[in-house]
């Protein structure tokens, strides 16, 4: 019989884990390619044969998305898989018609088909959308873990935007491996904090060889979601983080929704910046489709290392950048600090762009008065430092997860802007990880 033939519509992340788990050694399937977007430069490359197995000596050509019905028509394809996330149900049914209209399937692939068991316990950190405030809800949830007397290791989900042959499975254990394995900023972002406190975090492509490489050194696992996909793994504890910022977008993203559904517990974030009416929403909604999830309120305060130094000044605000393009958000912690300790003006970095940065500006209009520190390569952090460099200010407002004095040249004052998760009702985190997982 005639295999069936499958493109993955994916960005370097989902779409990979569900070939490796469910296509590679699967006979009745031959996927003729991988199609990519939402990170820039992915789509340049060949998913190699280290990583394909034997059934494809070649490895897998990987196409910009455009080319999706041109591939169809070529090798008459007859599923498309959607494997990316952080996008709305009406923009996924948008691809569905592409495709359907091209004479394919169109395929959604959850749980049952992708996860991986683990041997140890796993707790799932995720979210309903980019910049919820996942990140710090993993650093707490690892780090309490550790203080209980586990061994901890956390598995991030995939950022592999570089050789991916020589990115199978990382291990950071240090600020050095960093340097090794040239981290992108958004790596660097998600990993450091962790070996900050002295946690291992593996990461890379093949997420079952990732798994059982971690489990050889830790009690519990943590699995540091991102971009609001759903888990890699079977999880013991499902955590899942919401944002009133953006109320509604927990039952209007993909796959978000799934996550709460899914979820154990939601942590309803940033009800401090955030107003009464929207947190309501958003924990009506939980309400509405997920009654048995305990529901925990917290805030994410802000903290300056130097606050005196932002009042009256011209400033610009750097943010996180994965947050604010298809995260959709208009500002984060850096533009709530310099509102709050009085800065003078917020300076606008569109004039002063270069290269890629300047384009990002172009395809996420909704950004003004700051600057997405996007990183995912070598040469858009070239362009960064640059873009931060011409901006005339008096003040940079550095509002990323990690310093980026650190990996940039930044030619004037600049401080950190930090923030933590803080609980704001009971059970806190500890009492219930103290529950679950009693040693």
């Amino acid at each position: 019989m005639r295999k069936t033939r499958v493109v993955i519509m994916g960005a370097a992340g989902r779409d990979f884990h569900n070939f490796n788990v469910y296509f590679r050694d699967n006979n009745s399937y031959e996927v003729v390619a991988f199609t990519a977007t939402q990170i820039p430069g992915i789509e340049k490359r060949n998913y190699p044969s280290e990583l394909t197995g034997p059934g494809y000596p070649q490895g897998i050509p990987i196409y910009p998305e455009e080319k999706l019905p041109e591939l169809v028509a070529k090798h008459e394809v007859d599923q498309v898989v959607f494997a990316y996330s952080d996008v709305s149900h009406e923009y996924v049914m948008h691809k569905a018609s592409l495709a359907l209209a091209c004479g394919a399937d169109f395929r959604l692939m959850g749980p049952s088909t992708t996860m991986v068991k683990s041997k140890v316990p796993v707790v799932s950190v995720c979210a309903v959308r980019t910049g919820s405030g996942k990140s710090q809800t993993s650093r707490k949830v690892a780090l309490l873990l550790k203080q209980m007397g586990f061994r901890v290791a956390v598995i991030r989900h995939p950022m592999p935007y570089g050789d991916l042959a020589k990115q199978i499975w990382q291990r950071f254990a240090s600020y050095e491996d960093l340097d090794t394995h040239n981290c992108t900023i958004e790596e660097r972002e998600e990993y450091e904090p962790h070996i900050a406190n002295d946690i291992i975090v593996f990461a890379g492509v093949d997420y079952e060889r990732i798994l059982r490489e971690a489990e050889k050194e830790a009690d519990i696992i943590v699995w540091d979601g991102g971009n609001n996909d759903i888990p890699f793994y079977h999880s013991d504890l499902h955590i899942v983080v919401v944002d009133p910022h953006r109320p509604g977008h927990e039952l209007r993203y993909y796959p978000g929704e799934v996550n709460l559904r899914m979820a154990d517990v939601t942590i309803i974030n940033k009800v401090d910046t955030a107003s009464p009416e929207n947190a309501e929403i958003v924990e009506k909604n939980i309400r509405k489709v997920n009654g048995d999830a305990l529901i925990i309120k917290a805030a994410s305060p802000v903290t300056v290392d130097n606050p005196d130094m932002i009042k009256g000044k011209k400033v610009l605000v750097v943010e996180d950048g994965p947050t604010l393009t298809h995260g959709n958000m208009a500002y984060g912690a850096g533009v709530i600090a310099a509102r709050q300790l009085g800065a003078g003006e917020i300076v606008d970095p569109r004039p002063y762009a270069v290269g890629s940065i300047a384009a990002t500006f172009d395809k996420y209009s909704h950004l003004a008065d700051l600057l997405p520190a996007v990183g995912y390569g070598k040469e858009q952090i070239e362009e960064l430092e640059k873009t931060i460099n011409k901006v005339p200010c008096d003040l940079v407002l550095i509002g990323t997860p990690i310093d980026l004095r650190k990996v940039l040249n930044i030619n004037k004052p600049a401080v950190r802007v930090k923030y933590d998760l803080e609980e704001l009702t009971s059970p806190s985190l500890e009492q219930l990880l103290e529950k679950h997982f009693h040693k």
